[in-house]
């Protein structure tokens, strides 16, 4: 994982290629992370990480490094379907775009991700009903050490601009996870559009997709569906995971191309912002507490999130620098 240069952060594209890259830049080939075993790894993190209210599989992409590569690689797949319904030239637009997507990544990516949303949702979910407190001090600490990802990764030297961006990001961050807890019926038509939103958290760091399918009451419902292998709940929700996740794909593409280091800035805000839905001492309709007597144990559980994860950015960061190392 490398820092972007504010002088070169506009150019970048998702996949790590610039904006003036050729084709055979963005080939399966020139995949920055060609280990499948690690790649699997941080699928199934990231699986771990979507059944969590409050954590973003958007932020585990990005301290694990592979948040651009990703957004390029949706990005392909997409305009791969697109092609192939609605032309011109079919068959070789379909083969351009698929040829330029990162298998090595991809492919190992989700069945890391599949397994682990299949094996932990039903343990996870316990474990933040049992245990909420000691949770979400556990995820506050991860979140925490993952907003120093875009911040270095927006090049540094905030001005202005930048200190306002990251102001307004926070703000949105706030807002989104001070939302009411709801008790919707999970019918197809109420399950469409959440789906469709609870599933840019896979691209939005800062953003959970479990906290608003909690804060719509279909947190337990999914859950229990994935638990009991409810084909039907299942397959009409990733259907429309699907439609949201084109959406967001495309307006993260064009951002991370156009403004790289604006956009960092607001995600590091947004980070920020969502801190608030991990706060440790909550009522039960969501309401913050102060903090109760038992805060030297969980502040020491969140000082070790923060460290797992600069422990992991640091390991991420010399195992990308081999490669560079050796050419």
């Amino acid at each position: 994982m490398t820092d972007a240069s504010p002088n070169v952060a506009p150019d970048r594209t998702p996949g790590g290629t610039t904006a003036r890259g050729t084709a055979s830049a963005q080939r399966p080939d020139q995949s920055t992370h060609r280990n499948p075993l690690g790649n699997l790894l941080r699928g199934a993190l990231i699986g771990v990480v979507e059944t969590v209210p409050g954590v973003s599989g958007g932020t585990v992409a990005l301290v694990t490094g592979i948040y651009d590569e990703l957004i390029g690689a949706g990005h392909h797949l997409t305009r791969a379907m697109g092609r192939l319904l609605l032309g011109p030239d079919r068959r070789a637009g379909l083969r351009e775009h698929l040829g330029a997507v990162p298998w090595i990544l991809v492919i190992p990516l989700v069945i890391g991700m599949g397994a682990a949303v299949l094996t932990v949702a039903g343990p996870v979910s316990g474990l933040v009903e049992t245990h909420p407190q000691t949770m979400r001090a556990l995820f506050l600490g991860l979140v925490l050490g993952s907003v120093l990802v875009p911040i270095r990764l927006s090049g540094g030297s905030w001005r202005g601009p930048e200190l306002l961006r990251f102001a307004l990001g926070a703000v949105a961050g706030l807002a989104i996870t001070s939302l009411p807890s709801g008790a919707l019926e999970p019918s197809p038509w109420i399950i469409a559009p959440a789906a469709a939103i609870a599933i840019c958290a896979l691209v939005l760091p800062g953003m959970s997709g479990s906290f608003i399918l909690l804060s719509l009451g279909l947190y337990q419902p999914t859950l229990q569906a994935i638990e009991e292998r409810d084909l039907g709940y299942i397959a009409w929700f990733g259907l429309w995971a699907c439609v949201g996740l084109v959406v967001i794909v495309k307006l993260m593409r064009r951002l991370l191309t156009r403004h790289h280091r604006g956009t960092m800035v607001v995600l590091a805000g947004v980070m920020i912002g969502a801190l608030r839905s991990l706060w440790p001492w909550q009522e039960s309709s969501g309401a913050l507490r102060a903090p109760a007597s038992d805060w030297p144990l969980l502040l020491g559980i969140a000082v070790l999130g923060v460290l797992a994860v600069q422990l992991l950015v640091l390991v991420e960061a010399r195992t990308a620098a081999r490669p560079a190392a050796t050419a």
